[in-house]
């Protein structure tokens, strides 16, 4: 899908950028008027920077879209990017704009991981084609299930948040809680019954699990941001809430799970489901491809250096 060389007006080549954008469409004006503004913006600069470009809302885009694209453009707020973030691989660039800005209008987006916006579109998409941006290469976590039957299943990469959990959440999470010794919590191989597991990166946790677990004031190390994550046991009994990696944990081994449910499933930032049977082996960890997103002003560590203990 790469587009081809083409000859300039002075006898060189140069290669052009194929780009995706990817929209939140629910007919509200404000995200078609960004869309107008990304659309002509493009359209402006397509000769000078030499590019093509595809149009894609996140409801139709499929993951052959992706394929062999220089910049992907997501055009809308951090749901929109989750959702379809799992489609893109580790090597090509992601450049979030937020359809509908908190500082425009207090009904708006925060947009977390969006570097971009309507107003500073066309100066940040220059720097995102001319490889003068802020690259931000996020780790994200992943789930690899391994059938009774001998199969090995992998979840979608989750940017925030992954959740295990029986299908049914009238119904207990009954499973065997397993994880190696780490620099901050020992050993564990125990029996769980839970409202299921919940686990976060590091840029992660103010998107779900800090509601569930009460870890305010916590900072973390810089140099462990890129390579642990966090983990709950959510509605765990209080008598079992032990502070030795059972309940709560930041760490850097795989948590392994044997099932105990009849029906489970694994789901990757809120979107889709990965499911497993009874007797099936989860392992949870930082092993999904990383994300490489683009930001302008600044990083998206410095967005959260609250949270960070510098050394």
């Amino acid at each position: 899908m790469r587009c081809p060389f083409r000859v300039n007006q002075e006898g060189g080549v140069r290669v052009s950028k194929n780009i995706l954008v990817v929209y939140k469409k629910n007919f509200e004006d404000v995200h078609d008027e960004a869309l107008d503004i990304v659309k002509n913006t493009l359209e402006n600069i397509n000769e000078e920077l030499d590019i093509k470009v595809n149009y894609s809302a996140r409801e139709k885009v499929s993951r052959e879209d992706f394929i062999g694209r220089d910049l992907v453009v997501v055009l809308g707020g951090d749901g929109t990017l989750t959702s379809i973030a799992h489609s893109v691989d580790e090597k090509t660039p992601v450049m979030g704009v937020n359809s509908h800005p908190r500082e425009m209008d207090n009904d708006g987006s925060y947009g977390f991981y969006m570097g971009s916006d309507p107003i500073n579109f066309g100066k940040d998409i220059r720097k995102a084609l001319s490889n003068d941006a802020i690259v931000n290469i996020l780790p994200r976590l992943q789930a690899e299930i391994s059938t009774t039957s001998g199969n090995v299943i992998r979840s979608d990469p989750a940017l925030n948040d992954l959740l295990l959990a029986n299908t049914h959440q009238y119904q207990p999470s009954k499973y065997k809680l397993q994880r190696k010794e780490d620099s901050k919590n020992s050993e564990i191989n125990c029996i769980q019954y839970s409202s299921g597991c919940l686990f976060s990166t590091f840029l992660g946790q103010g998107a779900w699990y800090r509601h569930i677990n009460n870890i305010e004031g916590t900072t973390f190390p810089e140099n462990e941001i890129d390579n642990h994550y966090l983990f709950v046991s959510r509605d765990l009994p209080r008598n079992d809430r032990r502070d030795d990696g059972t309940y709560w944990a930041w760490t850097d081994q795989p948590t392994i799970f044997t099932s105990d449910m009849h029906r489970g499933y694994v789901v990757a930032d809120g979107w889709d489901e990965t499911h497993f049977t009874r007797g099936a082996t989860i392992s949870v960890s930082l092993n999904g491809p990383s994300l490489k997103l683009l930001t302008f002003r600044n990083t998206i560590y410095d967005r959260v250096s609250y949270w960070i203990k510098t050394n």
